[in-house]
């Protein structure tokens, strides 16, 4: 039997990266990172974020293998979003979308799409019809507290991280390198 068939080598499944716990974002760039190892084109898009984050730095030496886009206008979490971040998430989804019908890039990370979801950035069936479109050798990588059940049964894999213990309880802030 040839190595890469009958192992899911040719297909794409759905994973979402859900739960109050610390990790999703991380676990999504761990396949992210694997990915790019091996040869493979990946294009991350991250709702809500805005700001610089320490792993834009890491991707950007990955740039031969990875493609990353915010679409967020900064952390708007404390605070209600305006029409440019709605305008800002859907320019997102016609850009994924694109991406998904071009079929070049074999994992699709859709970074804090849940929360988008949440936030009322864009109806939980923007979400599901990419997942409609997506190619059969696609990965896509869904992430996000608050994933919606309807995502989740559609999903092959789920993980949920569940927060035990955080130092942010003792107030300690986000640090760069390690938290953001």
């Amino acid at each position: 039997m040839d190595q890469q068939q009958g192992n899911g080598w040719n297909d794409g499944y759905v994973h979402v990266y859900t739960g109050n716990g610390k990790g999703k974002t991380t676990a999504a760039l761990g396949v992210a990172l694997r990915a790019a190892g091996a040869g493979l084109k990946v294009y991350i898009a991250q709702f809500i974020k805005g700001l610089h984050y320490s792993e834009l730095e890491s991707l950007q030496q990955l740039s031969k293998h990875v493609t990353i886009r915010q679409f967020g206008r900064g952390c708007f979490i404390r605070r209600e979003p305006v029409a440019a971040d709605v305008d800002a998430a859907r320019h997102g989804l016609d850009e994924i979308r694109h991406v998904l019908r071009e079929g070049a890039h074999r994992v699709v990370i859709l970074d804090e799409a849940n929360v988008a979801i949440t936030c009322g950035l864009f109806p939980v069936e923007d979400l599901n019809q990419l997942i409609d479109e997506k190619p059969p050798h696609v990965e896509l990588i869904l992430t996000g507290r608050g994933a919606r059940p309807e995502i989740l049964e559609r999903a092959d894999l789920v993980t949920e991280m569940r927060e035990v213990k955080h130092y942010y309880q003792r107030g300690v802030l986000a640090r760069a390198g390690i938290d953001k």
